[in-house]
């Protein structure tokens, strides 16, 4: 039996679908068959049309159209679109197609296929917040492409977002299950403000720590903290809306809350690096039996050092100016104004520094002394290194030290250093000879 072409009409304008039904039916009805087994039959044989029918968009959508979307946007400049096609967007977004297609066939079956209906509109729902989080997450991988990103995150700010777009999917999912209106149950969650209130906690501490941490500048992404609370002493790799995470240098990973950053004290090391000098603060602990008056003989030595030649001859010249205005009596030496081998070794640093090629000229350059202690005299050498990189400061600084440490004995001067079992054997030999 054919289908005039009034009834093709009326099956494709009825707007509530179920035409399609009883138009099979009244097919085989005609063919001799009772409307029971009739009415089944058309319905399964729609069904599997609308389940081959998904099946074939889908692979359509996944094998067709995501492919040449793949090819295209491989070809393009632009690199926003394969941030997208990283974070899978279009992906997701393909299991859309089927879902559609079964929801629009149960609307159009109307009571018949009630619940497959709502199940296919939320699944619809899923896959949207689905693809809502990877476009968050494109998002954060395209900003982060751009230098202000390291200044200002916004992984947190998107996590908060996250957290809205899921709350707010979860409730339209079970209104759309258990058909209610989504305000209704948007207004019983007043009531449960205290509970979310607590679940949230870390997140909305989060939420505020990240804000302040942002506005006032306080960490950026690559920044070298340092806090010894949490055992931390590394960069800076990833801020988040709930936690931190650091590389510390010996490669492990620590992950400090994001509020404690607020509440607590850390070290930053990011002006040290923007400045361009990293400090040397490290002392040399002469021993002070060994701090005499300079002779002549020490002095013409000194003289013939490069670096205090100098320095000598306006000393010489100073002192014996000064002793002549001041008619200084010469009988006895502590009368006379004379140099020592601990200033002049001082002045000797401080002339070495400045023309060392690795030490900033522009800030701070000082040889003090502190007070002496149990260990001696402490010759505190206080600079900045012009290069901040950590294994090219530690051999710089080794270098000076080195250098520093072996020429003390040049000047009639000893390191400090508590006797160890070699000097107590030396003694023991001494006494026995």
């Amino acid at each position: 039996m054919l289908i005039s072409e009034d009834k093709l009409t009326l099956y494709l304008s009825y707007k509530e679908g179920i035409i399609m039904i009883e138009l099979n039916m009244n097919w085989m009805m005609g063919l001799g068959m009772n409307e029971s087994a009739a009415r089944y039959l058309s319905t399964g044989i729609l069904l599997i049309f609308i389940a081959l029918l998904s099946i074939f968009a889908y692979f359509s959508s996944k094998k067709v159209v995501l492919r040449s979307l793949s090819h295209f946007i491989d070809n393009t400049q632009c690199e926003w679109d394969n941030v997208l096609l990283e974070r899978r967007v279009f992906h997701r977004l393909s299991h859309i197609v089927p879902a559609i297609i079964i929801y629009s066939f149960a609307t159009a079956l109307s009571e018949q296929m009630s619940i497959i209906r709502k199940f296919s509109l939320a699944y619809i729902f899923i896959v949207g917040i689905l693809v809502v989080d990877a476009l968050l997450n494109s998002m954060d991988d395209i900003y982060r492409t751009y230098e202000v990103s390291k200044n200002k995150p916004i992984k947190g700010y998107l996590q908060v977002a996250k957290i809205f777009v899921y709350i707010i999917g979860g409730i339209v999912i079970i209104a759309t299950i258990i058909e209610q209106n989504p305000l209704l149950l948007l207004s019983g969650i007043g009531a449960l403000t205290a509970v979310f209130l607590l679940v949230f906690k870390d997140s909305l501490l989060g939420l505020v720590a990240g804000i302040l941490l942002s506005t006032n500048d306080m960490i950026r992404l690559g920044d070298w903290i340092e806090m010894p609370k949490y055992g931390t002493n590394g960069n800076v790799i990833d801020i988040s809306l709930n936690t931190v995470k650091i590389k510390n240098f010996d490669k492990t990973i620590t992950t400090i809350p994001t509020y404690a950053l607020v509440s607590d004290s850390f070290k930053n090391w990011r002006g040290m690096k923007q400045s361009g000098g990293r400090r040397i603060r490290r002392s040399v602990y002469i021993d002070i039996t060994s701090i005499v008056f300079c002779t002549d003989e020490m002095l013409d030595e000194f003289e013939k050092i490069h670096y205090l030649s100098d320095y000598i001859r306006d000393q010489k010249v100073k002192i014996a100016l000064y002793n002549q205005e001041n008619k200084v009596d010469t009988s006895h030496a502590i009368n006379v104004r004379r140099l020592t081998n601990i200033g002049t070794f001082r002045a000797y640093i401080q002339i070495y520094l400045r023309n060392h090629a690795k030490i900033h000229k522009e800030m701070v350059q000082m040889v003090k002394q502190l007070p002496p202690g149990e260990h001696g005299l402490p010759l505190e050498i206080y600079a900045f290194t012009n290069d901040t990189a950590w294994a090219n400061y530690e051999s710089i600084q080794s270098d000076i030290f080195d250098h520093i440490l072996a020429v003390v004995p040049e000047f009639g001067l000893r390191v400090f250093q508590k006797p160890t079992g070699y000097d107590i054997r030396l003694s023991l030999d001494d006494q026995k000879n």
